[in-house]
This record gives C-alpha cells, structure tokens and sequence, in this order.
C-alpha cells in the first residue's frame, strides 16, 4: 500500500502496512479571543526586549531546558495584562522582572531627588536565607525607552538606600521601578518589588 485518500496516508515499512492520519482541513478561526491572546503575547514579548539582559539575571533559579525569555512569560502573561480598556496594556504595578527563593525586599520608600532616584529598604539581615554580601539591585524604565539601573551590596545595616544616578529626573519622567535581590553567586534571587515613585 502506498498514497493517500482524504486525511489518510497509507505506506509500507519493514514489510508491513501504515496508515497515517494528517489534519484534515487546518483551520485558524483568528476569534476575537485568538486576536487579543496574540495581542497580549507579543505585549509581554516586546516588554522582555525592552528591559534588556535584566530577566536573565533576574530568574537565575530557572530550570536547565528554560531561559530567562521562557520565565519571564509565564510569571507575566497574562498576571501583568490590564484587558480593561479597548486595547491590552501593561500593568507595570503586577509585572515581575525577578523571582527567586530568597525573601523579598520590604521597600520603605521611593522617592525623585535632585541626584536621581532614591530607595529605601529594610535589609533583612536577621532573615534565614539573607546574606550581607547579597546584591541589591534596582532598575526603572523611563518614558523615552532608557533602561536604568544600580546595584549595591545589602551590607548588614537594618535599612539602606540606593540611588541611581540621574540629575533632573522627574517622576513623571519614570515609567516604573524595581528592587530586588540576587545572592552574591548570582544563583539565587528574590520576586520583583515595584517601587511607586513621589
């Protein structure tokens, strides 16, 4: 036997008779529900571009066979997706850019001042898992597409700030802010805060 009718491929291998079944008639319906899936992917995706190499960084506790890309993905789509309006956008309040085992950063404020951006945070140094040596490091995006960040050692202070070097900066000038925590290997990470701007 050898050919195929309708949806059904026939041949022979090693002396014996196969019958296939291929897809009959492939269609791509294009709803209304495919169209705004679709949209909201390539939200996420062109977002994941925008923040550069930071995701790789920030999900360092991912399995072998994934990337930073794949993790990225599937902590913000469709968590950091408002589908309130006529048009998806993002939600950079719920969007995560790090996550990991270690305890989160407990941010105490986040102000604009005439040098740039300053955090304030509790270091956590008394919590199993926390380590002086740790990195903390934060990142913001503003408005025209520049990718911001610094990083500084937790030391063992019971709170600490860091600033990202910006004169002029205005908050409105931010389109958001993050903190969080890798270990001092860079093996370990903590989840993503989202620090609001005054």
């Amino acid at each position: 036997m050898k050919g195929s009718v309708a949806n059904f491929v026939t041949s022979s291998r090693n002396g014996q008779n196969e019958i296939r079944i291929k897809a009959f008639n492939p269609k791509d319906a294009n709803s209304p529900a495919q169209q705004l899936q679709r949209a909201c992917f390539k939200l996420i995706g062109d977002e994941y571009q925008t923040f550069g190499g930071i995701p790789d960084e920030g999900f360092p506790e991912r399995p072998s066979n994934q990337s930073g890309y794949n993790q990225f993905m599937a902590a913000n789509l469709p968590a950091a997706i408002d589908k309130s309006g006529a048009e998806p956008v993002i939600d950079y309040s719920k969007l995560t850019v790090s996550n990991g085992t270690l305890p989160q950063v407990v941010v105490t404020g986040g102000s604009v001042v005439p040098a740039g951006i300053s955090i304030t945070y509790q270091t956590n140094v008394k919590i199993p898992k926390v380590k002086a040596d740790d990195v903390v490091m934060v990142v913001a995006k503003t408005q025209i597409g520049e990718l911001l960040y610094e990083k500084a050692t937790r030391t063992d202070a019971l709170s600490a700030t860091i600033l990202i070097d910006y004169p002029g900066i205005q908050a409105a000038d931010v389109k958001c802010c993050y903190l969080f925590v890798l270990s001092a290997d860079g093996k370990r990470a903590s989840k993503s805060v989202f620090v609001p701007l005054v």
